[in-house]
C-alpha cells in the first residue's frame, strides 16, 4: 500500500521520464519541474544585477527576496533568519568562523564521530584559533548518539554541540532531538544541527526544535543546487560579519552570504513550497507544509519495507542501522554491506540492469572509519525520495537478488 498518487507526483519531476530506476537520492533529489522553469524564466526575463530603480532590477530582487522567504518557510523559522549559500559545508564553515569571535581560547565544542563531515569540519577547525574540541562517539551496539555519552562531555565551558538530525549512513531520525536540545542548553551551550539528510523526509520545524543553527541541502528537496542555513536572529546578529568589510553586522543574512546568493537559484525556490502545498491539496489535505510530509513520510515508510526486509534476511548482507521501517525514526536511505564482495562492485552490476545506487563514505568519513569499512570501499547506499514507486523498489530487490 502506498500513500502518495504517483500519476500526480512523477510528471512534476522531469529527470523521472527515464528507463532507469534511480535511488541515489539521499546524494540529490531531481528538481522539481517547477524549480526548472523559474530558473529559466529569471534568467530570461530578470538576469540583471538587484537593488536598481529600473523595472526588471526590482523584479530580480523581489523573486530573490521571495526565495528566501521560502527558505524560511521550509524551516519555520522567521523573516531574516535564513542564508543561501552554495552547499551546506560552506554555510556552516561561514558560521563557524562568523561565531568565533564570540567565544576565548580555551572554550570547547563538541562534534560527533557519526555525522557528515560538514557539520564536524567546520568546527574541528577551529581548534587550530584556540578552541577545545570533544568528541560526542556513537554507540556501536545501538548506532546511535546517545544522550548518556554527551552527558560527561557538558561543562561550564562547553558553547556549542553539533550533532545530525538524521545519519546520511545509518538512516536514523532523531525523534528526541528536542530532548538533545534542551539538554545542551540546559549547559549553557548552543546546538548546530545538519538536517541534510533528514528535510528530503520530514519536516524541521527549528522553532519547535528550539535549536540555535540548523542547514539543510535544498538540492536533496527537489530544488536547485543551493543550501540554506537557520540561525536564531539574535544569535546571527551577534556573529561577526563574513562579508566585506562595509556589509555591517546588522545585515542579516546578508552578512552571511559572501559574493550574494547565485540569483536564479534562490529565485526558484518558492516552487519547493508551492509544490509541497499542492501535494497535500491534491491528497486531501489543507495544503500546507506539515501535512505534505506527514503523506510523504507514510509512503517512504512502505516503500522501503521490501529493501529492509530482503537485506535483513539476505545471508550475506547487513544494514547499517534499522532494518525496521518506521515513519519518523527511519529515513528510507539504506547503507549496507555484504559478505565477500566490496561495496563498488554491486553499482557497477545494478548500472549493467539501469538501476542506480552509489558506494563508497558518502562524506561520513569517520563513522565508516569507526566501522573499519574503508578496506571494503565503504558501504553501498540505496536511497530512496516520495517519488520513487513501488514498482522500482521491487525492481531494485530483485535485480540486487541477482548480482549478491
Amino acid at each position: 500500500m502506498t500513500y502518495l498518487d504517483l500519476d500526480f507526483v512523477r510528471p512534476k519531476f522531469p529527470a523521472l521520464a527515464t528507463d532507469w530506476a534511480l535511488f541515489d537520492n539521499a546524494g540529490g533529489s531531481v528538481p522539481l519541474g517547477g524549480v526548472i522553469d523559474r530558473i529559466h524564466d529569471y534568467m530570461s526575463t530578470c538576469m540583471v544585477q538587484v537593488d536598481g530603480s529600473y523595472p526588471q532590477s526590482l523584479e530580480a530582487t523581489a523573486r530573490i527576496q521571495a526565495g528566501h522567504r521560502a527558505a524560511e518557510q521550509l524551516f519555520g523559522a522567521g523573516e531574516n533568519e535564513v542564508a543561501l549559500g552554495s552547499s551546506s559545508t560552506v554555510l556552516m564553515r561561514t558560521v563557524s568562523s562568523a561565531l568565533r569571535p564570540l567565544w576565548n581560547d580555551g572554550d570547547e565544542v563538541i562534534v560527533t564521530d557519526l555525522d557528515h563531515e560538514t557539520n564536524i569540519g567546520p568546527w574541528r577547525n577551529l581548534e587550530a584559533t584556540g578552541i577545545t574540541l570533544r568528541e560526542w562517539r556513537f554507540n556501536e551496539e545501538t548506532m546511535r548518539l546517545e544522550l548518556e555519552d554527551l552527558e560527561p562531555l557538558l561543562n561550564e565551558r562547553t558553547r556549542l554541540v553539533a550533532f545530525t538530525h538524521c545519519s546520511n549512513i545509518v538512516g536514523q531520525m532523531r525523534d528526541d532531538a528536542r530532548r538533545i536540545v534542551d539538554r545542551v542548553h540546559a549547559a549553557g551551550a548552543l546546538v548546530a544541527m545538519d538536517g541534510v539528510a533528514y528535510t528530503p523526509h520530514a519536516r524541521a520545524d527549528v522553532k519547535a526544535l528550539d535549536v540555535d543553527l540548523y542547514v539543510a541541502s535544498i538540492y536533496k528537496v527537489f530544488g536547485p543546487h543551493i543550501s540554506a542555513l537557520y540561525g536564531r536572529h539574535e544569535l546571527l546578529a551577534r556573529a561577526a560579519s563574513q562579508n566585506h568589510f562595509f556589509i555591517g553586522d546588522d545585515e542579516v543574512p546578508y552578512k552571511l552570504e559572501p559574493g550574494n546568493v547565485t540569483h536564479e537559484l534562490a529565485a526558484s525556490l518558492p516552487a519547493v513550497i508551492e509544490y509541497l502545498e499542492d501535494l497535500d491539496r491534491h491528497h486531501g489535505g489543507a495544503g500546507t507544509i506539515e501535512g505534505a510530509y506527514e503523506r510523504i513520510g507514510a509512503h517512504e515508510t512502505e516503500i522501503v519495507r521490501p529493501l529492509l526486509t530482503f537485506l535483513h534476511e539476505h545471508p550475506r548482507a547487513k544494514i547499517i542501522g534499522s532494518p525496521v521501517a518506521a515513519t519518523g525514526t527511519r529515513a528510507p536511505t539504506v547503507a549496507f554491506t555484504v559478505d565477500g564482495m566490496k561495496a563498488s562492485e554491486i553499482p557497477a552490476r545494478l548500472d549493467e540492469r539501469k538501476v542506480a545506487v552509489r558506494w563508497g563514505h558518502f562524506y561520513a568519513h569517520r563513522l565508516i572509519t569507526r566501522l573499519g569499512l574503508h578496506d571494503q570501499d565503504g558501504v553501498v547506499r540505496a536511497s530512496m525520495a516520495h517519488y520513487n514507486s513501488p514498482e522500482e523498489v521491487h525492481r531494485l530487490v530483485n535485480e540486487l537478488d541477482a548480482v549478491l
